[in-house]
């Protein structure tokens, strides 16, 4: 009788497990879009909801735009303007830089105009005309709250619902639990502009898979330049040449797979085999030139410039070819100083692009099933630090489109100096359930068991809750 003890066991299963692990990542098969009735063995079975929502493209605008010359009109502020900030408004409340300056806090009032817009007389900033002109597409959320003060950690909490770094970011989660609908690119892209104010950096952890495998991570694309390193082969390596590299690599992958039964290699087998595919897929995805003389004019992208005109124009493209999660940061909304200029330079660069991709998507029927969200990490004060305003957490706005979502509507209010949120209060977890729950997954169920923990996008402490009035 041959005897075989519990690791040979375990190493030897690993090999058709592994196997099958492989033939899943390599091939379209491993889509399991809502409805379809292919899920992942580890995921509860009544996580499924009705699909409203096949992709997400997230408009970021990191460093936090002042939501008080965007979306959220205060004519009381603007009477108070250069008058000390009521001491009921601000008393033991946190705030950044302007900690020290309690006694001389001064009300900055709207630095420009704002305009009803649309049939639905949607009150925006007259400095964003073209998402003015998109009014009756989106729903206006001027209720936003976060517990992150500063930029880095205000990020992390937007993208991962919690300020601990390290956890899985919004998008390696809806990869995780949708997988992709393309072979040929990543199932999560990010792509990242500058200009029109102080730019923050961003930190690559942003996108990061945290504890969840490593290929649902998201991989950041270059607008200018090489899209992405080291895409191309050396002179003198041909394709055919590359193919049986990787074949050899592979080959080695394998045969250590089936010694350590490590998930890690696995991924990394299905990572060549996408690098390859991508040597093809990329170069013809990035050459914007080929759009209609009418389609770059109405992102105003011109090709290879790497603004965030150009962004749009590709993240609609992205979106075409089955990229499941999209998200581009613009970095130039840190307007500590000078907030009334900077806000006309950097809605030069992201008001009409912004729209164009609203416009863009909805021409070619695809709104109806893509997300967009347009928005930053954190609002500013409606006190003045200087000529422009410091990071505030208690009250912000952003704006969301397509997939579900009424469009010509408010939801929420913040008070009438724009300081606090009042009515209707959204935190990140609600708008991570809303997002997930269009995606055609319960927000609420949705786990994934780490180190003997089940963790969630939208945390264990409290039910996250789904913003069902502002959904059709």
């Amino acid at each position: 009788m041959n005897h075989i003890n519990r690791r040979t066991f375990l190493n030897k299963s690993a090999i058709g497990i592994g196997g099958s692990a492989l033939a899943s990542l390599i091939s379209s098969q491993h889509s399991f879009a809502a409805g379809s009735e292919v899920w992942p063995e580890n995921l509860p079975p009544d996580i499924k909801l009705p699909q409203k929502v096949k992709r997400v493209i997230h408009l970021c605008m990191a460093g936090g735009p002042s939501h008080l010359e965007t979306l959220d009109f205060k004519p009381k502020l603007r009477e108070m303007h250069g008058k000390p900030m009521p001491k009921s408004i601000t008393e033991g409340q946190p705030i950044a830089q302007l900690q020290g300056s309690r006694n001389k806090l001064k009300c900055l009032g709207p630095q420009h105009d704002f305009e009803n817009y649309g049939k639905s007389g949607q009150s925006i900033c007259k400095q964003f005309p073209h998402i003015g002109s998109i009014a009756d597409e989106i729903c206006i959320i001027r209720s936003m709250t976060t517990q992150q003060i500063n930029h880095d950690p205000a990020h992390t909490f937007m993208n991962t619902g919690t300020q601990i770094s390290g956890r899985p970011s919004m998008g390696s989660w809806v990869l995780y639990g949708l997988g992709a609908e393309t072979e040929n690119l990543p199932g999560y892209v990010v792509l990242a502009s500058v200009g029109g104010g102080q730019s923050q950096p961003i930190a690559a952890r942003q996108w990061h898979s945290g504890f969840l495998p490593s290929k649902y991570q998201g991989v950041q694309f270059h607008s200018k330049g090489d899209p992405v390193l080291y895409l191309g082969n050396p002179k003198g390596v041909t394709r055919e040449d590359q193919r049986s590299l990787i074949d050899s690599v592979n080959q080695l992958n394998n045969l250590q797979n089936k010694l350590i039964n490590d998930p890690e290699i696995t991924t990394k087998i299905s990572q060549y085999e996408m690098a390859f595919r991508m040597q093809a897929s990329v170069p013809e995805l990035m050459d914007i030139s080929k759009e209609p003389k009418e389609i770059l004019e109405l992102y105003g992208a011109k090709p290879g410039d790497g603004t965030f005109a150009s962004n749009c124009l590709l993240a609609r493209r992205l979106a075409e070819r089955g990229v499941r999660f999209i998200q581009l940061y613009h970095r130039g909304w840190d307007h500590h100083g000078g907030v009334k200029g900077a806000i006309s330079n950097v809605s030069r660069l992201t008001d009409k692009p912004s729209a164009a991709l609203v416009k863009d998507l909805k021409q070619r029927g695809m709104l109806d099933d893509t997300l967009v969200v347009w928005g930053g990490e954190f609002g500013r004060t409606p006190m003045a630090q200087g000529s422009g305003r410091d990071h505030h957490i208690k009250g912000f706005s952003m704006w969301m489109a397509g997939g579900g979502v009424k469009g010509g509507i408010n939801y929420g209010n913040t008070d009438e100096f724009g300081y606090n949120a009042v009515e209707d209060i959204v935190h990140p977890r609600d708008f991570h359930a809303t997002l997930l729950h269009q995606l055609g997954i319960n927000p609420n169920r949705f786990n994934y068991r780490f180190q003997g923990l089940d963790f969630r996008l939208v945390g264990v402490e409290e039910k996250a809750h789904v913003l069902t009035k502002i959904l059709s």
